[in-house]
């Protein structure tokens, strides 16, 4: 599956106030499913020496799976591609590598 059909297929699930004219709505959905991701690796840490076992791993694939798709929400909400967005990051950061410039701070390294 492509960016652009996974876009597709999930756009067909989102219902939230305002779609379509709500980028704010999918911006809260993505940070807090990135919480959620940032909490089960907590816990592995805390709670099982930071291994990953296959239960764990399922269950960050679904938390991963949620960042996808508010993701994709906010990127529709957008005007963007996936596809483009992820073109646009490799290109950057190849640039970057090729440059030496991948450690250091700031967008315009």
């Amino acid at each position: 599956m492509t960016f652009e059909e996974y876009q597709k297929i999930s756009r067909e699930t989102a219902i939230y106030p305002n779609k379509d004219k709500n980028f704010i709505y999918p911006t809260l959905g993505l940070v807090g499913e990135a919480g959620e991701v940032a909490e089960k690796i907590k816990k592995i840490l805390r709670d099982k020496n930071g291994v990953i076992d296959e239960q764990t791993k399922e269950d960050l694939s679904k938390e991963l799976g949620d960042v996808l798709w508010y993701l994709s929400q906010l990127a529709v909400e957008l005007g963007l591609g996936l596809d483009e967005v992820a073109v646009l990051n490799i290109n950057k950061l190849s640039s970057r590598q090729k440059r030496n410039k991948l450690h250091g701070e700031g967008d315009n390294r």
